[in-house]
C-alpha cells in the first residue's frame, strides 16, 4: 500500500489541520482506492506561537488598546491614511464614485464654459508647469495631470462637483499616482503624510481651490464616504496581518531559523513507514519536505510532490536551508513533481533551476491571488496529477 505523507502549509492549526487532511483523502481516494494518508502536522508541535499573548505587537493608530482588542470605530486619522490607501489602489477612485452618482449633463445657457472645460485647462495650465508643484514626490505630475484632464470620468466629476470640490478630488488623484507609481517601482523613498499632504494643497490651490481649513460640504464627505469604506477593508486587514498572517508569517520566521525540529520530525514519521512512500507539501510544507529528502537520504521515499511551493525560489535566492545554488540535488532526492498556479504568486518553479530532475505542472483553479494559494486541495486536477505520478 502507498503511504502518502501529507505535509501542510503555514499557519494550519486546528480543526483546521483535520479539516484540510479531511479534504486531502477525499481528493486522492477519489482518484484511486488503497492509499494511505498520514498527516504530519507539523503547527501543533513546531509552529510559532505569541507566547507573551502578543506583547509585542504595537496597538492601533489612535487607540490605547492592544491590537487584538481595538475600539469600536476608526479614528479621523485612521479614515484619511485609509483613503489614502484606497487611491494608491486606484487613483481614479474618488472620480468613480462622484461620476457614478452623477445626474444627466445640465443644459447650459450659450457662452457659458462647460465645467469640464474650465477643468480641463487647468490641468493643461497644471501639465505646463512641468514636475515642480509636486517636486517632492519625483517625476510624473505633468503626465499624469494631462491624463486625468483626457479621463473619461472627468467630465461627470465636473457635472456634479462645484470647482472648488473638483480641484481637491483631482489634486488627491494626482497625487496618489504619483506615490502609486513610486510603490510600483519599489522605491526605498515614499514621502511621510506632511509632505502628501502639503503637496496636495499646493496642486489643489493651483486648480483653483480655497487653501486649506476653507473646505466645506461635499469635500470633507467625499473623504469620509471613501474612508470609511476603505478604513473598514484596512481593519479587516489589519486583523488578518495579526491573526491570521500570525501564526503564518511566524511559521515561516520559526522554520528559517529554527528548522531542524520540523525536518526531524517529518524525517522520524518517514522512517517509520513501509515503502513506497511519497511526501506531498503545501507551501512552507513543501519547502519542508524538499529540505528534508536534500538533507538525508529517505530511501522509502519515491515521490515528491509540492504545491504553491517556495523552494525553487528559497534556492535560486540563496535562502534554501538545505541547498545553496548552484549546488545540484543530491542524486538520492526522488522524482519532484511541482505543481503551481498560474495565478498564485507564492507558486514557483523548479525545472529550470534543477533540469531533468524536476516536473513543473500547471494547475488552474481560476481564483485570484491570494485565494489560488489555497485553492490547491479543492481542485481536482491536482489530485490526478498527484495518482498520476505515485509510486
Amino acid at each position: 500500500m502507498t503511504a502518502v505523507v501529507f505535509v501542510h502549509g503555514t499557519g494550519v492549526r486546528e480543526p483546521d489541520c483535520s479539516a484540510l487532511v479531511g479534504c486531502v483523502t477525499a481528493g486522492l481516494a477519489a482518484q484511486r482506492d488503497g492509499l494511505r494518508i498520514v498527516p504530519y502536522s507539523w503547527g501543533a508541535a513546531h509552529g510559532a506561537t505569541l507566547v507573551a499573548d502578543g506583547a509585542s505587537l504595537p496597538p492601533r493608530p489612535g487607540s490605547t488598546r492592544g491590537l487584538g482588542g481595538g475600539p469600536a470605530g476608526p479614528d479621523p486619522s485612521d479614515e484619511a491614511t485609509a483613503t489614502w490607501a484606497a487611491l494608491y489602489a486606484d487613483p481614479y477612485a474618488e472620480l468613480t464614485l462622484v461620476a457614478a452618482r452623477s445626474g444627466p449633463a445640465i443644459e447650459r445657457p450659450p457662452g457659458s464654459v462647460p465645467p469640464q472645460q474650465r477643468a480641463r485647462a487647468l490641468l493643461a495650465a497644471l501639465a505646463a508647469q512641468g514636475d515642480a508643484p509636486a517636486a517632492e514626490l519625483g517625476p510624473g505630475l505633468a503626465r499624469a495631470a494631462t491624463d486625468l484632464a483626457a479621463h473619461p470620468l472627468l467630465g461627470p466629476a465636473a457635472e456634479a462637483l462645484d470647482p472648488a470640490d473638483l480641484a481637491v478630488l483631482a489634486a488627491r488623484s494626482l497625487t496618489a499616482r504619483l506615490i502609486a507609481e513610486a510603490l510600483d517601482a519599489d522605491s526605498p523613498l515614499v514621502p511621510v503624510g506632511e509632505t502628501r499632504d502639503t503637496v496636495t494643497d499646493r496642486i489643489a490651490e493651483a486648480l483653483g481651490a480655497p487653501p486649506r481649513g476653507t473646505e466645506r460640504g461635499l469635500r470633507s464627505f467625499l473623504l469620509r464616504t471613501a474612508g470609511a469604506v476603505a478604513w473598514r477593508a484596512v481593519e479587516r486587514r489589519r486583523r488578518a496581518l495579526t491573526e491570521a498572517t500570525h501564526p503564518a508569517a511566524g511559521d515561516i520566521l520559526r522554520y528559517l531559523s529554527r528548522g531542524a525540529a520540523f525536518r526531524d520530525g517529518l524525517r522520524t514519521l518517514v522512517a517509520g513507514l513501509e515503502p513506497p512512500v511519497a511526501v506531498v507539501g503545501h507551501s512552507l510544507g513543501g519547502i519542508i519536505a524538499l529540505d528534508t529528502l536534500i538533507s538525508d537520504p529517505l530511501p522509502q521515499v519515491g515521490l515528491l510532490v509540492t504545491a504553491g511551493s517556495q523552494g525553487p525560489f528559497l534556492y535560486e535566492s540563496g535562502s534554501l536551508p538545505s541547498l545553496e545554488h548552484p549546488a545540484p540535488l543530491p542524486s538520492y532526492v526522488p522524482t519532484w513533481l511541482n505543481l503551481y498556479d498560474p495565478r498564485d504568486l507564492l507558486g514557483y518553479l523548479g525545472a529550470g533551476l534543477f533540469p531533468g530532475r524536476v516536473t513543473d505542472v500547471a494547475v488552474d483553479s481560476g481564483q485570484p491571488f491570494p485565494a489560488a494559494h489555497s485553492a490547491y486541495w479543492t481542485n481536482p486536477a491536482v489530485y490526478r496529477h498527484i495518482v498520476d505520478h505515485l509510486p
